[in-house]
């Protein structure tokens, strides 16, 4: 069975040295670890969450574009193209003081303030902002490993509000059961 997530991420950006500014005081804020900022085969700077770039660790680079005409990836929600990229947060403690003291105090675009999504899972916290070097989406999320009692009841009655809302609007439907959302996927 394979369990290993995404081996890693890489942008491409125009203005690389203003972009690796703001990205090393992003990722240093939250305790990132920055390696191989080497320019063999091409340029590229990485940015990983643990110790060294190997398994379990995913890790994001960010590399230069060939021209500074900027590719914006702000647009509107949910058209083609990446939708956002999310980062884990330690705790949920760590959320509210990266809007305060980063994202506030860089000025950032903020898409959506610290808000707990019972719907997504019991006690899911996240924010939700752009980044300047690309106008990307990104989100800062905690989702606990053991969700508390009351995290399971406002996930509980989250679902609850969104089926009624749903045979409200969709008459007719089947009910809306968490079960449905996993899916049995193609073997080889």
């Amino acid at each position: 069975m394979r369990c290993r997530g995404v081996h890693h991420i890489e942008l491409t950006v125009p203005h690389y040295e203003e972009a690796i500014a703001f990205y090393d005081r992003m990722f240093g804020w939250l305790g990132y670890k920055s390696f191989w900022t080497l320019d063999i085969e091409y340029r590229s700077t990485y940015y990983v969450a643990g110790g060294l770039p190997h398994y379990p660790h995913s890790y994001i680079g960010i590399q230069p574009a060939q021209t500074d005409a900027g590719h914006d990836l702000r647009g509107e929600r949910y058209q083609p193209g990446l939708n956002h990229l999310a980062l884990a947060a330690r705790s949920p403690k760590e959320i509210d003081p990266f809007y305060t003291s980063f994202l506030q105090t860089e000025s950032l675009e903020v898409i959506d303030a610290p808000a707990a999504y019972p719907h997504y899972a019991p006690g899911y916290y996240a924010v939700f902002f752009r980044d300047p070097p690309l106008g990307a989406t990104w989100e800062l999320a905690f989702m606990p490993l053991v969700p508390s009692p009351v995290a399971l009841w406002k996930s509980w009655q989250a679902w609850k509000r969104i089926r009624a809302e749903r045979r409200r609007e969709k008459p007719g439907q089947p009910p809306l059961r968490m079960k449905d959302a996993l899916r049995k996927l193609p073997g080889k």
